[in-house]
């Protein structure tokens, strides 16, 4: 194929030529959300056997007095969360951050602005009395420009295990850019999933009804509807993984044969080997002293962990230094 005929006109395009292109392929798991992917991730947080959503749910129901005490500065704080999404388990904090009178504001941060409109029009109707600022913008952008805006300690909340999604180098990385843009007082209370039985790890990413596989298979179909590619979803299979010494869970599809998918928007053919795989996604799960390394390496402190009743999982407050 000539591709000097071809641009590719998208981020999505660059990315997967990227990651097609390299020695060992990958896709960047954060295009498994398009309107299908977020149904099948509601499905998959539905599963018995995917724990991370409930042990969330279940820290916020139980500990939010506790919670509450921990962050409020005694005065007027912004609440701002980064990859908001629809807001399911937040909802509960700020319902009770409400019936309590703390006085503070909300700003949830994130990519899509379709999520960030359906989540205030959301909040508008079930909380008329809070103050919602949409930020879309990527991280550090929103809180640079929230930085300027109001000067009111910040509370950051990055929940549902995204730091899992990073390597180490690259979650220390992040954290260490969260913190320069943070400010003397801000807090941040990240969710973070714990090591435990490895059976119980994989079981919640290879569920036996096919869920997270067809999560999965999800991005070929995008990539077939929206850059023009021609995929057979049939040859394709899902595969995780998961590595007790390091806590990362992996997930991989599988070429199930030798076989070459075109893809229109970057004007290239990708050959597949038989049972070559391309890595989709990382979950890396800690242990509280690898948090706590973590935390000191990037320049906070920890100051409370709190976990659900099994101690599957933690929400980590950590105190900028």
């Amino acid at each position: 194929m000539d591709t000097t005929k071809h641009k590719m006109t998208s981020q999505f395009a660059k990315d997967v030529h990227e990651g097609l292109s390299a020695p060992q392929k990958f896709l960047s798991s954060r295009y498994f959300y398009d309107a299908t992917g977020d149904k099948i991730f509601q499905q998959i947080m539905a599963m018995p056997e995917y724990y991370l959503t409930k042990c969330e749910f279940e820290i916020f129901n139980q500990q939010k007095d506790q919670i509450l005490s921990a962050i409020n500065p005694g005065s007027k704080f912004n609440l701002v969360e980064l990859g908001a999404g629809d807001g399911y388990k937040t909802k509960i904090l700020l319902e009770h951050f409400l019936k309590q009178e703390a006085n503070f504001e909300y700003f949830p941060v994130d990519i899509s602005g379709d999520v960030l409109m359906t989540l205030k029009t959301d909040l508008n109707d079930r909380f008329p009395q809070l103050k919602v600022t949409n930020l879309n913008y990527e991280y550090f952008e929103a809180l640079e420009r929230l930085n300027e805006l109001d000067d009111s300690p910040k509370v950051i909340l990055f929940l549902g295990s995204n730091i899992g999604n990073f390597t180490p180098e690259r979650a220390q990385s992040f954290f260490e850019k969260l913190n320069k843009v943070m400010r003397p007082g801000d807090k941040l209370l990240s969710g973070i999933d714990l090591k435990k039985d490895p059976h119980t790890i994989l079981e919640a990413y290879n569920d036996p009804t096919g869920i997270t596989r067809s999560f999965n298979l999800n991005l070929l179909k995008r990539m077939n509807r929206e850059l023009g590619a021609n995929f057979v979803i049939e040859d394709w299979d899902h595969f995780p993984t998961y590595d007790p010494f390091t806590g990362e869970c992996r997930s991989y599809l599988m070429s199930c044969k030798k076989q070459d998918v075109t893809i229109e928007a970057t004007g290239h053919t990708y050959s597949f080997r038989d049972s070559e795989p391309v890595h989709m996604e990382i979950s890396r799960k800690y242990r509280l002293d690898e948090i706590e390394d973590l935390a000191g390496k990037t320049g906070f402190e920890v100051s409370q962990h709190f976990t659900d009743s099994r101690d599957y999982f933690v929400d980590s407050l950590w105190n900028k230094v």
